[in-house]
């Protein structure tokens, strides 16, 4: 019989997956400027780890209320959870980092 290995937390970031969700109303400048800037910091701080889906609440305004949308561009960490939200154009990387509880790889 072998003991069961755990995970240190550091392997448990490493693994971690993020599920983030971006709900935009069409792809005016300010849209376009969160999903760039989203794509960013997932790519610097969560690469391989993550998953987007952005939600056109223009097509699908009824979507809107599954995450309790109020204001746009808001995005919504799904997983892991708790469930998070940041609202803007997500400019400044380190107030989306703390934000979402997005805790990078060294």
């Amino acid at each position: 019989m072998t003991a069961a290995k755990s995970k240190s937390p550091k392997a448990q970031t490493e693994d971690e997956k993020y599920m983030l969700r971006l709900y935009v109303a069409g792809q005016t400048p300010k849209s376009m400027t969160a999903f760039a800037n989203l794509k960013k910091i997932c790519e610097e701080h969560m690469k391989g780890r993550y998953q987007i889906e952005v939600v056109d609440l223009l097509v699908n305004p009824a979507l809107a209320k599954d995450d309790q949308i109020l204001a746009l561009p808001t995005l919504v960490r799904r997983l892991p959870e708790p469930i998070k939200k940041i609202i803007g154009d997500l400019s400044n990387t380190e107030r989306v980092l703390v934000g979402l509880d997005i805790r990078p790889v060294d």
